[in-house]
């Protein structure tokens, strides 16, 4: 369950958007904000900074096509379509205009977003994340330089891989999710009982490691995509946001190859900012929001 500064449920609600169904979150009252969340979360990643947006913005927390209760179509793991899902949802919930959040994939997906929706999105904090197509390949190539700084992403090349992930993960979701969250953090304790247990059922449900491994393969095409849209600046203002043990102030120079109002912050954290460091992240971003409705 997640709450808003009232301690009352969010809202929920089920939607029919570009050819499949997400399921959403929202609670709020004032210019809406989307939160997207990034792999292998859902959007309970937010659970802790929702109370602290609700008191000045409708919030929409949505789960990303394929992840968390959201219906795992067979195809359309691209950053642009599940971009158009997301557009799509703000219209349907009646919203013409609002802030992106996003943070791993969902900043990736978030900066699509702002990018083919340049009409609706005011703002955009891209937060923990390196975009296809500049340079997050990089990263999976196994150097010194990658190893010793904790950013030897060697998952990517597995998950790449047809058929046998699915195989080697069946029956291990446990594990793998269990490491994957604790691993890329500084404070892995943050990864709570209840958020591993939402995160585990989710992707243990039929369809969820699929879904999963398809937002990884598509890489290839995000990248294209990436360089297509880079081609015009993001003109919206971007608030970069980095864990110093993780993608740090990477996410300041990445965001600046699509952008040309960028500023920048890093948090003494890990790769999960919501859930490491909900209440500076908030700190951060709440005037960012305010001064950019």
């Amino acid at each position: 369950m997640m709450y808003d500064h009232t301690t009352t449920p969010l809202r929920t609600g089920r939607a029919a958007v570009n050819g499949t169904s997400l399921h959403y979150r929202t609670a709020g009252t004032g210019p809406a904000v989307v939160l997207l969340h990034g792999v292998p979360k859902t959007g309970y990643h937010w659970r802790h900074l929702v109370p602290k947006l609700t008191p000045h913005h409708t919030v929409v927390v949505p789960d990303l096509r394929g992840l968390g209760d959201s219906a795992r179509p067979a195809d359309g793991y691209d950053s642009a379509t599940m971009s158009d899902d997301i557009a799509e949802l703000m219209a349907r919930l009646g919203h013409e205009t609002y802030a992106v959040v996003g943070e791993d994939w969902g900043a990736v997906i978030g900066y699509q977003l702002a990018a083919r929706h340049r009409d609706h999105a005011t703002a955009l904090v891209f937060a923990e994340a390196l975009l296809p197509g500049f340079g997050f390949e990089d990263h999976t190539a196994l150097t010194p330089e990658n190893v010793s700084s904790g950013m030897h992403l060697w998952h990517l090349g597995f998950y790449f891989q047809p058929d046998v992930p699915e195989m080697l993960i069946a029956g291990h979701e446990r594990e793998l999710i269990t490491y994957m969250i604790k691993n890329e953090r500084s404070h892995p304790d943050t990864a709570t009982p209840d958020a591993v247990e939402e995160y585990v059922r989710c992707y243990s449900m039929p369809g969820g490691i699929r879904a999963m491994l398809a937002v990884y393969r598509a890489m290839l095409t995000d990248a294209e995509q990436n360089r297509q849209a880079a081609r015009r600046k993001l003109d919206i203002p971007v608030l970069a946001l980095g864990g110093s043990a993780f993608i740090g102030e990477r996410n300041e120079s990445q965001a600046r190859h699509v952008a040309h109002h960028v500023t920048g912050h890093v948090f003494d954290a890990g790769h999960d900012l919501a859930e490491e460091v909900p209440d500076e992240m908030a700190d951060v971003i709440l005037p960012f929001l305010t001064a950019h409705r």
